[in-house]
């Protein structure tokens, strides 16, 4: 028995060292930034900005709170790296089939943001952009709370997605 735990461990120990000296790691792991202060702008209270404003913190870089309009008087506010501002954070739900009835059958669920980074003087490091994830989901008027759970995923999938591919494109932004 203490022979078969050896040689199980044995594998797992060769197999785990040949996983890291192949360049082997988690997607999304280890991106390194240019800069080390963002602030996010724009539509910040959505579900996007906290993944992303998490993932970021995470990465060692420091995010700074949406600069706003009353700020108190002779409160300096820190100068960021670089601004994200996030243009638009959208959901939609297109109906893309239906039944003889008039039923609802197929639905085409999206995901799409839209933003820019640029200097806080202004100079633009990524023009406007826009992210797009479109899932199917079919329906079923008999099972309507599973598909309601269902739908919940896929939004929840999409925005894992978009918030991984934009930490992809903020990574390879060099010299802000």
């Amino acid at each position: 028995m203490a022979l078969a735990r050896r040689a199980l461990l044995g594998a797992a120990l060769t197999v785990a060292a040949l996983a890291a000296g192949c360049g082997f790691r988690l997607r999304g792991q280890g991106l390194a930034f240019a800069f080390r202060t963002l602030r996010l702008q724009g539509a910040v209270d959505g579900d996007v900005a906290q993944s992303l404003r998490a993932q970021l913190t995470a990465s060692g870089v420091q995010v700074l709170e949406p600069r706003r309009a009353a700020a108190p008087a002779g409160a300096a506010a820190p100068v960021p790296d670089v601004v994200l501002e996030i243009l638009q954070d959208q959901r939609e739900r297109v109906v893309v089939g239906t039944t003889a009835a008039g039923q609802v059958r197929e639905l085409l669920l999206r995901r799409r943001v839209r933003y820019a980074l640029r200097t806080p003087d202004g100079r633009e490091l990524i023009g406007p952009a826009e992210l797009l994830h479109e899932r199917e989901l079919s329906f079923a008027e008999t099972v309507v709370l599973g598909k309601e759970a269902e739908e919940a995923l896929l939004f929840d999938d999409m925005r894992t997605a978009i918030v991984r591919q934009l930490l992809v494109r903020l990574a390879a932004v060099r010299g802000s």
